[in-house]
């Protein structure tokens, strides 16, 4: 019963951790574009330490917030996958440190309405447009964050029912055998005992 639970945990886990992995994508890609709409404005690379122009945050905040979710998803990948417990916790601070961080951005936006001005000049625009578009869809970027942070919020809860449920065990040591056999065993004449283990291998190879 605890294998059947702990293999639905990893399943859904694996699926809920997905969502996380397909926001990075989404925004290293939309990076990429950027980066791309960069170079025809400008002719230089946003990253080029030769630029005439002052480096685009904008364009690197993006390329690094999808790196991580990337990363923290390969990371709950292999917890879920292993059920390890050095896994699993690393992948839950890795998922509450960036709960804790949305967090305060999302705490900075409500309790400061010119949270914007905190930022510097974004020398792409990107930023602005960026702004503005969530001003005018607030509705559908609010229901997007909900359900990631809810994403997030899941991973978190399905890791730590999984690192209660313990990591699997292996039945390829002589353990698997009840302790109501180990009397028999040490009772019984030598040649009985040699036989006795050359099945208990053979079936162990089968």
């Amino acid at each position: 019963m605890v294998r059947v639970l702990r293999s639905c945990i990893q399943s859904i886990l694996k699926m809920v951790n997905s969502f996380i992995g397909m926001a990075g994508i989404a925004m290293i890609l939309y990076s990429a574009w950027m980066i791309r709409v960069w170079q025809k404005e400008t002719g230089d690379l946003p990253f080029s330490s030769d630029s005439q122009y002052p480096p685009p945050w904008f364009i690197c905040t993006f390329l690094i917030l999808g790196a991580v979710f990337c990363v923290i998803t390969c990371a709950g990948h292999v917890a879920a996958e292993t059920a390890n417990g050095c896994c699993l916790y690393l992948y839950m601070v890795f998922l509450v440190v960036l709960i804790m961080l949305e967090a305060s951005l999302a705490v900075d936006v409500i309790l400061h309405p010119d949270w914007d001005k905190d930022f510097p000049t974004d020398p792409t625009g990107n930023f602005d447009k960026f702004q503005k578009f969530i001003k005018s869809n607030f509705d559908m970027c609010k229901w997007i964050g909900l359900s990631l942070v809810t994403v997030q919020g899941l991973s978190l809860i399905m890791s730590m029912i999984l690192k209660g449920l313990g990591p699997h065990i292996s039945y390829d040591s002589d353990d698997e055998y009840g302790p109501d056999r180990v009397p028999l065993l040490k009772n019984a004449p030598p040649y009985a005992k040699n036989e006795t283990w050359l099945r208990i291998n053979d079936k162990a190879s089968r």
